[in-house]
């Protein structure tokens, strides 16, 4: 079928297929729950998190075999067990060697569920998961490299517990996950694991989207952050609202091969503020805008391949924000978006260095204009908020720590929903002295 309780699937001019409302919903109203059809725990949370359902607890069994994958009890272990074997033994095998991608690892599950699916699953009931948007062709050759390399992955690590289809196929497959896997994210948007919802990924991009997906365990869930009428299409953000529009649409085009014309980049009614210049008697020429418009974006660039260089010294990384932070702030106000960009890194820093009061004195900077810049329900502003609460509570500072999770908790009561576990954590975190 193409509806499922208040939803139709449609065809969008210009867009392809999207999806519709068929009755109002309210501002934090659900409209849809959609299982994973496959999902993989990143290998960084293994032993937090709960290897089948993601549930986040102490004390986890582990895999007697291999000794890598946890579990709540015997009843997710075996529930997994069909997904976990394909790496059980390998990774015993291979040891120190065994490195496929996450994506790699997600596309194995795929092939296996695959296999062994006899009807469509309950991720599917908008959309099957062959139907799912593929751009093969639009691709550049940078992201060729990663395809074949992760088919060479496949090949190297999986080949012994599936029988993998053709090369064309794989690259299909590859594509098809690559525009439309969803990172599942904790409540404070750190990275758990990759997951493919087929009925999701019929949703539209829009930079003034209706709807949010958060997570429960590993479920996705869709709920309204605008009030809809009949006939509203569903949207949602595939990037992050921070940035100014033709930052934004260099984003789409490169990860998900379009561009957006929604109001915001019509109008683009933000960026002004976005780009805020800092306030100075001699007023600042536009080329000295522009060159630093260059830095800041060559600088964040550059930042990210750093942070991924194997053994460098978190100081250093620190340096190189502080340092760009300092040039910037010659030229553009606090409130910048590559300003925050690079307090939100520092923030990153202190918090891995366990330096509250240091990822407190950015999270101060980043907050306000955070709040001022995103949609009104946005999860970089809860998840902001929340950091800094725990960090206030951290440092005994229980009042302000109060005020802070309270702010998150407005938001994620429409986001996650009042009865999300996050919301109940946070009810007792706010309570307790």
């Amino acid at each position: 079928t193409s509806t499922e309780g208040g939803l139709e699937r449609f065809d969008c001019p210009g867009k392809g297929r999207g999806l519709r409302v068929t009755r109002p919903f309210r501002v934090g109203e659900l409209l849809l729950s959609c299982p994973p059809f496959s999902h993989v725990l990143s290998v960084k949370e293994r032993g937090c998190y709960c290897e089948n359902c993601f549930t986040r607890k102490e004390g986890l069994a582990k895999c007697g075999k291999c000794k890598k994958a946890f579990y709540c009890n015997v009843k997710c272990q075996k529930a997994d067990w069909a997904m976990h074997k394909l790496e059980c033994s390998a990774m015993t095998a291979f040891g120190e060697n065994w490195c496929p991608s996450e994506m790699t690892r997600l596309v194995a599950r795929i092939l296996a569920k695959k296999k062994t699916q006899k009807e469509s699953c309950a991720s599917e009931k908008i959309l099957l998961i062959g139907d799912i948007q593929s751009h093969v062709e639009d691709e550049d050759n940078e992201q060729k490299q990663n395809r074949e390399a992760d088919i060479a992955a496949l090949h190297r690590f999986y080949s012994k517990h599936l029988d993998l289809p053709e090369h064309k196929d794989l690259q299909t497959l590859l594509s098809q996950v690559a525009c439309n896997g969803f990172t599942i994210e904790d409540d404070e948007l750190s990275h758990m694991g990759t997951a493919v919802y087929p009925d999701v990924a019929l949703i539209n991009h829009s930079c003034l989207p209706s709807v949010i997906v958060t997570y429960n365990g590993t479920s996705a869930e869709v709920r309204a952050v605008q009030d809809m009428k009949p006939g509203d299409e569903v949207l949602i953000s595939y990037i992050d609202l921070l940035y100014p529009t033709d930052d934004r649409n260099h984003r789409l085009r490169e990860s998900y091969f379009f561009t957006c014309n929604c109001q915001e980049c019509k109008s683009k009614s933000k960026d002004k503020a976005k780009l805020k210049v800092r306030k100075r008697s001699d007023p600042i020429e536009p080329d000295d805008i522009s060159n630093m418009t260059r830095y800041a974006r060559k600088t964040i660039r550059e930042f990210r391949a750093c942070k991924h260089i194997k053994n460098i010294l978190p100081s250093s990384l620190l340096e190189m924000c502080e340092q760009s932070l300092e040039q910037m702030g010659s030229v553009f106000a606090d409130s910048n978006v590559f300003m925050l960009h690079m307090m939100y890194q520092a923030m990153g820093v202190c918090l891995y260095l366990q330096d509250a009061e240091g990822a407190v004195s950015y999270g101060e900077r980043i907050i306000k204009p955070y709040s001022q810049l995103y949609p009104p329900y946005s999860l970089n502003v809860s998840s902001m908020y929340l950091k800094l609460g725990r960090l206030y509570m951290s440092l005994e500072k229980h009042s302000a720590g109060v005020r802070a999770l309270k702010k998150a908790m407005a938001i994620m009561e429409v986001a996650h929903g009042k009865d999300h576990l996050y919301l109940k954590e946070l009810r007792k975190e706010i309570t307790q002295k």
